[in-house]
This record gives structure tokens, C-alpha cells and sequence, in this order.
């Protein structure tokens, strides 16, 4: 039943993303929308980005050095571990999975309201393809905006370590500075924005579908709200290990 259940709904998301994906009817309504987009679901969202990165790179910077503590190991391998930490997998993988929180319940239970309250009824009697108005729009400015905010979270994540080398004596700064400059690998910063704009696509999508599709009343809002966000991260998880996998052969 449970696989049975997971195919129907893969099939329904399928034909979903059909709909959302035709031609918009009218290009000018479809770029304002874009616009309001990018501003409700990213730009709103870089405060949360940067206060969650400073804090977090500041606890990477102080566990590796409270890990790191052989004779053998340099230095500067504190800065090092930490930018590669952030730069392979919290900028990108744990950002999304903040963001799905954030994001995807956002985008769950406006498309919901709508969908309990005839809003999205009254678009279809009038003709609309109520999938790609209300949809594409949110898919477009998240994945559009998404490696923005990684970028963001990579840049205010190594000044958190920074930070804690200024304040405190765990590490010198031209340790931690030298360390963030060694062995440095440009792969790493595009491998973060790839796994972004897909993470993006799926916060965006999956949190949609689950949102037009609700039945019932506020209740059932909630429920599916709840149901896109567990089922965003998930499928974070699951494309990150595949990524991983073909990205760092």
C-alpha cells in the first residue's frame, strides 16, 4: 500500500509539474510575479541566512580546534576544515533544509488558503492555468535567488570562524586566515551552487503540490504544510547523497 500510495503520488506530481511548466499567458503578469517572488521567498529570507551562518561557523571554528588537537596536525588546518566544511555541505545541504522549514511551509500554506477558500477554483472558471500562475513564479525567484543566498552563507559562515579567532585565543587569525586560503579548490564553490539550484527546485515544487492539492479546512492546511516540509527534506537528503556521488568522483 505504501509504495502503491508513493507511486500515485509521484504520478500526480508528475502531471503536476506538467501544468506549472506551459508557456504563461501573459509574460508581463508572469515577470512581476517572478519579481514579488524573489523578494517574499529570498530576499526576506537573508537575515535568518546570516545569523544562522555566523553562529554556525563560529561552532565549526571552535569544535575543529577543540578536535584538532595533535602536534602532528598544522595549525591552519581549523580554517581549512571549516571552509571546506561550509563550502561542501552547510551552505548548500543544511541551508536548504533550514530553508524547506522557512520556505517551503511559507509557499505550502499560501498555495493551501487559496486552494480551501475557492481562490484557486475561481481561476480555473476563469480560464487560468492556475498551476503555472501561482506556481512558476515561486519556482523561478527560489531557484533564481537560492545561489545568492548560498553565496551569503558561505561568506558570513567563514566570518563567523574569523570572529571567533578575533575574540578569543583558540586560533590566531593568520592561522585561520591561512587556513581558509590552503589547498583551496574552486570545484567546491560551484558544487555548492549546482546542489542549491536543485534543493531550490525541490523546496519550491514539492511544497506546491502538496499545497494544491489540500481538502478540507484550516486544519488540513496545516497538515499539509507539515507534509511538504517533511517530504522537501527528504528528497534534500536523498539528491545530496546522489549528487555527491556524481559530482566528487
Amino acid at each position: 500500500m505504501v509504495i502503491t500510495s508513493s507511486l500515485a503520488t509521484f504520478g500526480r506530481y508528475c502531471l503536476f509539474i506538467r501544468r506549472v511548466f506551459a508557456m504563461p499567458d501573459r509574460w508581463s503578469i508572469f515577470g512581476r510575479r517572478t519579481v514579488q517572488e524573489i523578494g517574499k521567498l529570498g530576499i526576506d529570507s537573508i537575515p535568518l541566512v546570516i545569523i544562522i551562518s555566523i553562529f554556525i561557523g563560529a561552532v565549526i571554528a571552535i569544535q575543529m580546534q577543540l578536535n584538532i588537537s595533535s602536534p602532528l596536525i598544522p595549525a591552519y588546518s581549523v580554517g581549512l576544515a571549516t571552509r571546506d566544511i561550509v563550502l561542501l555541505e552547510f551552505s548548500n545541504s543544511i541551508l536548504c533544509l533550514i530553508l524547506a522549514g522557512k520556505v517551503g511551509s511559507n509557499i505550502a500554506s499560501e498555495i493551501g488558503t487559496m486552494r480551501v477558500t475557492e481562490q484557486i477554483d475561481a481561476l480555473e472558471i476563469m480560464g487560468v492555468n492556475s498551476a503555472n500562475f501561482l506556481v512558476l513564479p515561486k519556482i523561478v525567484g527560489l531557484v533564481f535567488f537560492m545561489p545568492a543566498l548560498v553565496i551569503i552563507c558561505m561568506a558570513t559562515s567563514l566570518i563567523g570562524g574569523w570572529l571567533v579567532a578575533v575574540f578569543t585565543d583558540i586560533i590566531t587569525v593568520s592561522r585561520y586566515v591561512y587556513g581558509l586560503q590552503a589547498l583551496f579548490q574552486e570545484w567546491y564553490v560551484w558544487y555548492g551552487l549546482i546542489k542549491s539550484v536543485v534543493f531550490a527546485f525541490i523546496i519550491a515544487s514539492v511544497a506546491s503540490f502538496y499545497g494544491y492539492y489540500v481538502k478540507g479546512g484550516a486544519l488540513d492546511v496545516g497538515k499539509s504544510s507539515t507534509n511538504g516540509v517533511v517530504a522537501s527534506s527528504i528528497l534534500i537528503l536523498f539528491f545530496d547523497v546522489l549528487l555527491t556521488k556524481l559530482l566528487l568522483q
